[in-house]
């Protein structure tokens, strides 16, 4: 038998200077999508989790701390120091 063990890579940052961050933006910010439209689709076709969990709000509130993965990918919100 034949184990595989995948390395968890660490989440990369999105900075930002305010309160809050919509996930739509959060996602444009971090380059993860080329446009808002495609941040829609995936967000509607749930292949976006915040926090652990699916999320289908494109409007959702991230604050410093929180995190979103699409593609395999995470982000963690930091807030600028």
């Amino acid at each position: 038998m034949k184990v595989v063990v995948k390395k968890k890579e660490a989440p990369l940052s999105v900075t930002i200077d305010t309160e809050y961050i919509k996930l739509q933006d959060a996602m444009k910010l971090a380059n993860a999508v080329g446009s808002g439209g495609e941040a829609k689709v995936l967000i509607q076709d749930g292949q976006v989790s915040v926090n652990g969990e699916v999320c289908t709000m494109r409007g959702k509130k991230l604050r410093p701390g929180d995190t979103f993965a699409c593609h395999g990918q995470s982000y963690l919100i930091a807030a600028r120091s």
